[in-house]
């Protein structure tokens, strides 16, 4: 076991960063997503596995959540009200059952596809256990962990603060670590945040494409830099629609160049696809004469965006060049090139694993997909995408039904997280290759679940007792379930 030392000193001043936003452990755990090549540790026994830096601020979550007296007794009122969090432990304990059984009970029946990091690429072997299975078990455990402590926190002081500062948090630092990262390679200095890649993984830090740098951030990848810029896009774009708050804005603006100036197939194909419904939304708030300023002040930047392109495209067209030959590379001929074929074949070739186990799959961490969803059905079967589809259903139903019912800048920041959690898993269904959702998925499932039954308590509470202030936590009557 080798210690980042680079890791610690960055764990320190994310700190130090907490400590002045007068944060807490929630906002230190959403901000250390940002750093997504800084490692904590490197595990030689686990394959040189190299754990992230948010695995210690998850540390702290967990501290604060479990290390209570009445852990058990908020435990036990977390699983009599809220339905999700029994999914939650199914889906924990048969994805690790699968990763420790399924590799050997279908040893060598069907084919994976597994990362090597002396060879340094993925390789094609018949199926068998795997280091994966094990570091890969570890996050997911830990992830699912993450929403029983984010509920338990959330049940004993219901206020989502502490969510929205780290959130924003997250936000800018993606973006700061993106406009470093973006001067310095147009400015020719090279990568100058190598010294904070200290993950055991590949690094495609320093390329370019069609004579574009590539910007990665603080990741070890543009395409990863990307999605992570998408799913920051999505929150702040929308808590402006819903507070029109100038921090906000100017994340959105800037989260939106450097998506753009990523290069990213990624985060191109993400952000065609959420567009479809902003666009819905504001066409239905033209249909019930409702429009708002913010949808007329993206109408006219498309328009003017839309003219000036046209524009230049007639009177100079050679500016556009080069960012005709980037699109054609990026998204037009990705399928053709030889990275993309590839990914096609392990997408191919994993759902033909699902048949060869008979739908059961080779097991959590056992091989690697292209897509999210593939990568599901691959390794945990058709019961582990049932599993995973009954949380999706959760989290895309979010606080319908119940909408309005919290205060404003608690409805902004559930609408906003649900919103960033949704467009990671567009992320991740064009280019994911684990089964694991993430950690940003399990937070806002329990920030959703918890809001709904904080909601649905109230309106209980009110009817019986219409002078009664709203308070919490709950009491030993057990509320509706969600």
């Amino acid at each position: 076991m080798q210690i980042s030392v680079i890791g610690i000193a960055v764990s320190i001043a994310l700190v130090f960063v907490v400590i002045y936003l007068r944060a807490g452990p929630l906002a230190a755990l959403l901000g250390s997503l940002a750093f997504g090549s800084t490692a904590i540790v490197t595990i030689g026994f686990l394959g040189g596995a190299s754990p992230l830096i948010y695995v210690v601020f998850e540390a702290g979550v967990f501290a604060a959540a479990f290390l209570n007296r009445d852990v058990f007794k908020a435990l036990g009122h977390i699983f009599k009200s809220i339905t999700t969090a029994w999914i939650v432990l199914a889906f924990m304990i048969y994805a690790t059952f699968s990763a420790l059984v399924f590799p050997r009970l279908f040893v060598g029946a069907t084919n994976v596809f597994v990362a090597s990091r002396e060879q340094g690429g993925v390789f094609e072997v018949p199926l068998a256990p795997v280091s994966g299975n094990i570091s890969q078990a570890g996050y997911l455990v830990l992830n699912c962990l993450t929403f029983f402590a984010v509920s338990l926190l959330l049940t004993r002081r219901f206020r989502l603060d502490d969510i929205t500062r780290g959130f924003f948090l997250w936000g800018w630092l993606n973006a700061g670590m993106g406009m470093i990262d973006f001067i310095a390679k147009y400015g020719h200095l090279g990568d100058v945040l190598a010294p904070i890649r200290s993950g055991n993984f590949a690094m495609l830090t320093n390329v370019e494409t069609s004579g574009f740098p590539r910007i990665a951030g603080a990741f070890s990848e543009a395409s990863a830099f990307g999605g992570v810029s998408l799913t920051c896009l999505a929150f702040s774009y929308t808590y402006w629609r819903r507070r029109r708050t100038r921090q906000s804005f100017w994340l959105t603006v800037i989260t939106f160049f450097l998506l753009l100036a990523s290069t990213s197939t990624t985060a191109y194909a993400g952000l065609a696809l959420l567009c479809i419904p902003v666009a819905f939304s504001i066409i239905r708030q033209f249909a019930f004469q409702s429009t708002r300023r913010a949808d007329l002040f993206i109408i006219f930047v498309f328009l003017f965006a839309v003219t000036a392109i046209l524009a230049t495209s007639v009177i100079r067209p050679q500016i556009l060049t080069p960012a005709a030959n980037l699109i054609d590379t990026v998204i037009l001929e990705k399928s053709k090139s030889q990275s993309g074929q590839e990914r096609a074949y392990w997408n191919e070739k994993s759902l033909q694993s699902v048949v060869d186990t008979n739908g059961i799959g080779v097991g959590l961490g056992s091989s690697r997909a292209s897509s999210w969803p593939i990568a599901v059905v691959s390794q945990l079967g058709i019961i582990g995408l049932v599993l995973v589809g009954l949380q999706t259903g959760m989290l895309i139903r979010g606080m319908r039904g119940l909408r309005g019912r919290l205060e404003p800048k608690a409805d902004a920041a559930v609408a906003s997280a649900r919103a960033s959690t949704l467009a990671g898993l567009v992320s991740a269904a064009l280019a994911g290759g684990a089964a694991d959702p993430g950690i940003v998925f399990f937070i806002t499932l329990a920030i959703i679940a918890v809001s709904r039954v904080y909601i649905t308590e109230n309106i209980n509470r009110a009817a019986a007792s219409p002078q009664q202030m709203p308070r919490w936590p709950w009491p030993s009557a057990q509320p509706k379930s969600v």
